[in-house]
């Protein structure tokens, strides 16, 4: 399956959907599966409209990424301008998983979604760029990952 998403960011803020699904949450870009026959592009846009109720205008693709199981992602960085976003739905499922959307800074972004906004390219971005590079040396792991 492909996804595509998209980057929203107002300086160092981004724009991220809370997602419920048995009994798991997480936070994650706006974005979902391209339909048939449907571009990368036509998806991230479709699904920020979907799911955050705003028109986007994509400014630059930052990253395509292949997982393991044979799935791929495409990420876009994306203008909403002055628009206010607001939680919309998605229609994919057939009950109700959007649960909450927010603006958040990187410290406000658990580990394991922050690791999933690196691997979407996140650093393409100047503001994030900048703030990564002022964190140091210092080496840091979730404690209960570490085995």
């Amino acid at each position: 399956m492909a996804r595509a998403q998209c980057i929203v960011h107002r300086g160092n803020r981004l724009l991220m959907v809370k997602h419920q699904m048995n009994d798991e949450e997480w936070w994650c870009l706006p974005g979902g599966g391209i339909m048939e026959g449907e571009k990368p592009e036509q998806a991230a846009i479709r699904e920020l409209k979907e799911e955050c109720c705003v028109e986007g205008n994509i400014i630059a693709e930052v990253s395509h990424n292949k997982y393991p199981a044979d799935s791929q992602s495409y990420t876009y960085i994306v203008d909403i301008g002055r628009q206010e976003p607001q939680l919309g739905v998605d229609p994919e499922f057939g009950v109700p998983i959007l649960v909450d959307i927010a603006w958040f800074s990187l410290k406000e972004v658990p580990e394991r979604d922050r690791a999933f906004l690196w691997f979407s390219g996140l650093l393409a971005i100047p503001e994030f760029y900048s703030e990564v590079g002022q964190w140091g040396d210092d080496i840091s792991y979730p404690k209960d990952a570490r085995r």
